[in-house]
């Protein structure tokens, strides 16, 4: 007969186990309604990008002039450097990471990950024409973010994020709107 406590502790472990496996396993999904673009090119994606808009969250809390720079990395993914500068401690703050195709390449949906083997989901779900600009969304309705090739956009391209973010679901009244000089 198995000692209670031992068969507590297997319970627990394996409650926990599974607890992690579905948060992990969450972190690859995307919000209801959200399609990863299709026809997606890699080449034309990379280079450095301009964050005009995003939800907040605790890791780009208060910065400011936030740039995404894609560069190709190993074994076909992607090396991911954020910088942002926060203008209370007039320091930059960088964050390097790497991302991968969930899917084919020629769908825009990766995974990306800042810290070891944690990834979350990068949804490309619209991109202009000449990829002069791309909405963004992550795993829930938490994240998204307006990107450009440049540090401000038209204003229709700005319109069209905000009513399209509202009809998915986010809550485009939360968006901040990004400083750049």
């Amino acid at each position: 007969m198995p000692h209670p406590v031992k068969q507590a502790s297997r319970r627990l472990y394996h409650l926990l186990l599974m607890t992690a496996m579905l948060t992990l396993s969450g972190c690859l999904g995307m919000p209801d309604d959200v399609e990863p673009v299709g026809d997606f090119e890699l080449d034309r994606y990379l280079g450095q990008w301009y964050e005009i808009a995003r939800l907040d969250h605790a890791f780009e809390r208060g910065l400011e002039r936030v740039t995404a720079q894609y560069t190709l990395g190993e074994e076909g993914g992607v090396q991911v450097v954020n910088r942002g500068f926060n203008p209370e401690t007039g320091q930059w703050k960088e964050a390097e990471g790497k991302a991968y195709f969930v899917d084919d390449p020629g769908t825009g949906y990766l995974k990306v990950s800042f810290f070891g083997p944690f990834y979350g989901s990068y949804v490309i779900f619209e991109l202009g024409p000449d990829y002069e600009y791309a909405f963004v969304s992550g795993p829930d309705y938490d994240y998204l973010w307006l990107l450009a090739r440049e540090p401000r956009v038209d204003a229709g391209v700005l319109e069209r994020f905000t009513t399209r973010a509202q009809a998915l679901g986010f809550d485009s009244s939360a968006l901040i709107m990004v400083k750049h000089p």
